[in-house]
């Protein structure tokens, strides 16, 4: 694998951020600002790409005046200077890709849901290095995205808290055969100490009441129903070519260990930092070096207690599903992601308890076939095969058909 260059203010690196108005994107052009404000122009932003939300677009594209931006919904109003190129409609992420991204160029990708997959296979293919933070690439076509990976010769950097953690204590192995397994940490969300009984009459104000990250709903709810870290030992089987058994996740409420990685002669690495995205956003977009930015320092002195305490996976069935779509193989994460999407909108519409998320998640899991994933052709026919039995579930549900 070709590695990064060294990152300096005469040769800034190329920057795209896909999903540049969510949560990720906001918190990497926070970044960024910061760079700027220090007068260091370490990185050029050349392309921005957003779903919906073509204001915050339009405020990015005037302060940061990228050469282009892309945007999903054309039909929204968008209004840009001269010198900023635009695009609309489905394909746009991809066509602004293809027409303005070069080898080398870093693609922060962070669109939520399958429509970032396609984005990530078109940026590897022009020789693109990925910092990833849409799991859904993984989940659901890491049989297509890795092996392209490899042969384009480009690196994934994780951005994720949990596997970004991972991906720097694993610097220290010569070989991923010196790996016992690793771990990731879970806060454990509003319902670490809630009970089944509670849980079955949880809120959507309940489920979006997260006591360490703000992120956006579709994370918050997955976040309280453990999908999401589900979805993290998917993704981190992927990742690091591990295996189910070498994969593991514990809950730690603090949010300051994000990661264990634990070698065979009993040596344990961990990484710790405060609960802040800029810092693995910064570490992906940076690496291999490191430098001062914005994100929030970790206070020694303030330091008491740091608490683990495994999970219990009758409360929180998502690990167990992890686990058996990673040693299942095939189209089982496209299934499970779409289930779950479908599980979380029917949630947070009213239409479902909490509880019946994973018990929708399951029963798809249960329903629908297992097929290879060759192509993406193969992952989109699981993911939409998989949401027509979710809904299914979600309607016997509503129904009163079926109980959790």
């Amino acid at each position: 694998m070709t590695p990064a260059p060294l990152l300096s203010d005469a040769t800034p690196r190329r920057v795209f951020i896909l999903g540049s108005t969510g949560s990720i994107g906001t918190s990497a052009l926070d970044v960024m600002r910061d760079f700027a404000r220090r007068g260091e122009t370490r990185f050029e932003l050349v392309g921005l790409g957003a779903g919906q939300n073509a204001s915050s677009l339009e405020q990015q594209a005037r302060e940061f005046a990228p050469r282009a931006i892309a945007l999903v919904n054309s039909d929204a109003p968008l209004q840009t200077s001269a010198n900023c190129e635009v695009f609309r409609g489905e394909h746009a992420v991809c066509e602004m890709l293809t027409k303005h991204a070069r080898r080398g160029d870093l693609v922060l990708a962070a669109m939520v849901g399958a429509s970032g997959i396609e984005p990530v296979l078109v940026a590897i293919n022009i020789g693109c290095d990925i910092a990833l933070a849409n799991k859904e690439a993984l989940v659901a076509a890491g049989a297509i995205v890795m092996p392209a990976a490899e042969r384009a010769r480009v690196r994934i950097i994780p951005v994720d808290s949990e596997h970004n953690a991972l991906f720097q204590c694993l610097k220290a192995s010569t070989s991923m055969d010196e790996v016992r397994k690793v771990v990731l940490t879970a806060s454990g969300g509003p319902f670490r100490t809630k009970s089944l009984d509670e849980m079955a009459r949880a809120t959507i104000k309940d489920a979006l009441t997260h006591p360490t990250w703000k992120m956006g709903p579709k994370v918050t709810i997955d976040s309280a129903s453990l999908m999401n870290k589900a979805l993290e030992l998917i993704e981190a089987h992927w990742l690091f070519g591990l295996e189910s058994s070498r994969i593991d996740a514990i809950v730690h409420p603090q949010s300051i260990v994000h990661g264990f990685v634990e070698y065979l002669d009993g040596s344990v690495l961990a990484q710790l930092s405060p609960p802040d995205m800029r810092t693995p956003i910064q570490q992906a977009m940076c690496d291999p070096q490191r430098f001062d930015g914005p994100s929030r320092k970790l206070d020694f002195a303030a330091l008491r207690t740091l608490d683990f305490a495994p999970i219990d996976q009758e409360r929180f069935p998502a690990i167990t599903l992890a686990h058996t779509v990673i040693e299942t193989g095939g189209s089982a994460g496209a299934v499970f992601n779409a289930a779950n999407e479908i599980a979380v909108r029917a949630f947070l519409d009213g239409r479902i308890g909490f509880l019946e998320i994973a018990s929708t998640v399951a029963r798809t899991l249960d329903a629908v076939a297992v097929t290879s994933v060759d192509t993406l052709e193969d992952v989109f026919a699981a993911d939409a095969l998989a949401r027509v039995r979710a809904q299914e579930f979600v309607h016997a549900y509503v129904s009163g058909e079926v109980n959790t």
